[in-house]
């Protein structure tokens, strides 16, 4: 069963004849470092106050999310920087924009080629604040905070459609399209 989140990224299910198996999770490009994924990290209380002042939080573990908005190698590593998205329970970023809380910065030390991350990825990132630092944005300049980059995931939106693939009764027959049944494929002889 394909379903999506309220995010809006794609979650596959798969289920057994006779019960169910566990969820086999999202769709996943890329997955850096999966089990350190939230150990020690920040739940998020202390996210927004991070933003207004990160040299205060330097230091703590954090998982952020969101979208790539540019990736640029330096001579000390990849500079990544990122429009803050909320997270779901999975860890996933949600694709409503408007309910961004500003931008980061996200420094990968180790070489990581920014055409592996191209403008529009949603990443999940764990980090530590390492301070800030001021960028042009536009006509202005923007603080940005630092996250070093300890682990980080790429998900893909879902390209199938928005409709939940639900059977039309909920005790279906084995024989159920596209389930093999008497006849061969579909449950008529003809």
């Amino acid at each position: 069963m394909v379903r999506r989140d309220p995010g809006g990224l794609r979650v596959v299910r798969r289920h057994a004849r006779v019960g169910r198996r566990r969820p086999a999770g999202p769709s996943v490009c890329s997955d850096q470092g999966r089990p350190g994924l939230v150990q020690g990290a920040d739940p998020g209380a202390r996210r927004a106050g991070a933003r207004r002042a990160p040299d205060s939080f330097k230091g703590q573990t954090l998982v952020l999310g969101g979208q790539v908005l540019a990736a640029r190698r330096m001579k000390d590593g990849t500079r990544i920087e990122v429009l803050q998205l909320p997270l779901n329970d999975s860890q996933q970023p949600t694709l409503d924009l408007m309910k961004s809380q500003g931008r980061f910065v996200a420094v990968q030390r180790d070489f990581l080629d920014p055409a592996t991350i191209p403008q529009g990825t949603f990443l999940t990132i764990t980090g530590e604040l390492t301070g800030s630092m001021t960028l042009p944005l536009d006509e202005t300049d923007y603080t940005y905070p630092v996250i070093d980059i300890k682990s980080f995931r790429t998900w893909i939106p879902s390209q199938d459609s928005t409709m939940s693939r639900i059977r039309p009764y909920p005790y279906y027959s084995p024989f159920w399209h596209p389930y093999w049944g008497p006849y061969g494929r579909f449950p008529y002889y003809w």
